[in-house]
């Protein structure tokens, strides 16, 4: 099986500057995207230091090896920021998330941080394979809310781990079987608050991955956008009906990029 991806990310519809990153490592069968908070500068460089490692990784012999060192990529990239940290002002702290999709034929895996998130849609039917790190997912875990509850409550926002905070870095990672018309979303949370399961079913039905990004992408715009978006659709080359010269497709939005777009939020 021959994976083909396609990658987009914007700074949304309130923010000025969009401090998420994504990897494309399609020759591996690697991608990532990253979320980065401490405000201005601290979670582009926290995002842009665990993307960069990872855009740097060497092809391995097998998914073991691969996940290994995406796995030590990210501890690496944890160690750089928490010494960084000390050059930054308290309010400042470079942390982000992290999510990233091996696949290797017909095996795969996954490793995670905060609430950044993986989706694969199987037989028609759209799953969520991660588990957020998440003061909200505890909570619903302890019967407290209910998870219809869970975007809506006022700590939303708020992670229970993130790279770049603190030594050691408690990493979630799971292995997944591979099927030849699986599907898969990576996702920092500016998309997976604006929409639902129902909706990425029908829109990830799209047999072309640069059309799926674009149309997840335009509905979060639509919808507000108040945190950056980005977004990372992976499908199997026979069922994308897309060429093998052409196995990625990467659209970076950026400010200027609003001025492009007509809606009306009064």
């Amino acid at each position: 099986m021959t994976f083909v991806s396609s990658a987009t990310t914007h700074v949304g519809m309130v923010r000025k500057v969009n401090q998420d990153s994504f990897a494309e490592r399609t020759d591996i069968g690697v991608w990532a995207v990253a979320d980065g908070m401490g405000g201005h500068e601290a979670g582009e460089i926290a995002s842009a230091t665990i993307t960069d490692f990872i855009k740097n990784l060497p092809p391995h012999d097998n998914i073991q090896e691969m996940l290994a060192a995406v796995e030590q990529s990210i501890m690496a990239a944890n160690l750089q920021l928490t010494e960084q940290a000390a050059s930054y002002d308290s309010q400042r702290v470079p942390g982000s998330t992290v999510v990233v999709l091996i696949i290797n034929g017909n095996q795969g895996a996954i490793v995670w941080v905060g609430d950044s998130r993986i989706y694969r849609r199987r037989d028609q039917v759209v799953t969520q394979l991660t588990r957020d790190h998440s003061h909200v997912q505890d909570l619903v875990e302890q019967g407290v809310i209910l998870e219809s509850e869970a975007e809506s409550h006022p700590m939303a926002n708020v992670i229970t781990r993130a790279v770049g905070i603190s030594e050691p870095l408690e990493l979630d990672s799971m292995w997944i079987d591979v099927r030849p018309d699986d599907q898969f979303l990576l996702c920092s949370d500016g998309l997976s608050r604006l929409v639902t399961i129902e909706e990425l079913e029908s829109m990830m039905a799209n047999m072309d991955s640069e059309e799926v990004t674009q149309s997840l992408l335009h509905t979060a715009l639509v919808r507000g956008a108040r945190d950056n978006v980005t977004l990372i659709c992976v499908k199997n080359l026979a069922d994308a009906g897309e060429s093998a010269s052409d196995d990625e497709a990467t659209v970076i939005h950026n400010a200027a990029s609003l001025d492009e777009l007509d809606f009306d939020f009064d």
